[in-house]
């Protein structure tokens, strides 16, 4: 798995290059920009890791962008850096989503903390993500007879309900119960059941 990198928004150079250095210090991969839609224009390519952003810049403030990277479905963590005048912002901030928001001036150690947690935050996203890939993988890849029969155990039906409404045996509705524990990988029937939830079927 590439190094996870801190991309850093902020429109004063001052606090950008502070910032990379603190990071460049503590270990951390950085990347920095100007303002957010410096940050925009390489949505499609920005390396896995998580966002600090300030608040108050110009064009699009740091609030706008949480909403906007929200919008276009990125998973980073995001981390908002804000001035005293700027708590109420930081505060819409959280509620959409970012993991933490510090008022400037802040200690380096409260920064590196929130950096860990969201970038932790993130891996965990990620995986569960491609679980849920992987999952949905398997679960596509069963017979359409399959997929019926499932969605009636996702909905706890019992094999006698799910054949009547399929037009067949009791029997015939266990192989294909039988078919899926064995194709899916599941161990009983409430791990499938959790399995197609996690991939949403």
């Amino acid at each position: 798995m590439p190094e996870p990198v801190v991309h850093v928004v902020d429109d004063d150079e001052a606090i950008r290059e502070s910032l990379a250095f603190l990071l460049e210090a503590a270990g951390y991969a950085s990347r920095t920009y100007a303002s957010a839609l410096e940050l925009l224009e390489r949505v499609d390519d920005l390396e896995a890791g998580c966002i600090v952003t300030d608040v108050r810049m110009p064009e699009m403030n740091g609030l706008e962008l949480v909403r906007r990277l929200t919008d276009l479905g990125v998973g980073h963590r995001m981390i908002v850096i804000t001035g005293h005048g700027d708590i109420p912002l930081a505060v819409e901030a959280m509620k959409a989503g970012v993991v933490d928001f510090l008022e400037k001036p802040f200690e380096e150690e409260a920064l590196l903390r929130a950096i860990r947690a969201a970038l932790s935050q993130g891996e965990r996203l990620q995986e569960d993500r491609a679980e849920k890939q992987r999952l949905r993988a398997i679960f596509d890849a069963l017979s359409p007879r399959e997929q019926q029969v499932l969605e009636g155990v996702v909905s706890g039906k019992m094999n006698k309900v799910i054949a009547h409404e399929l037009g067949i045996s009791p029997r015939t509705v266990e192989v294909y119960r039988a078919n899926m524990m064995s194709k899916t990988g599941a161990q009983g029937l409430s791990e499938l059941v959790r399995m197609a939830m996690l991939a949403r079927i």
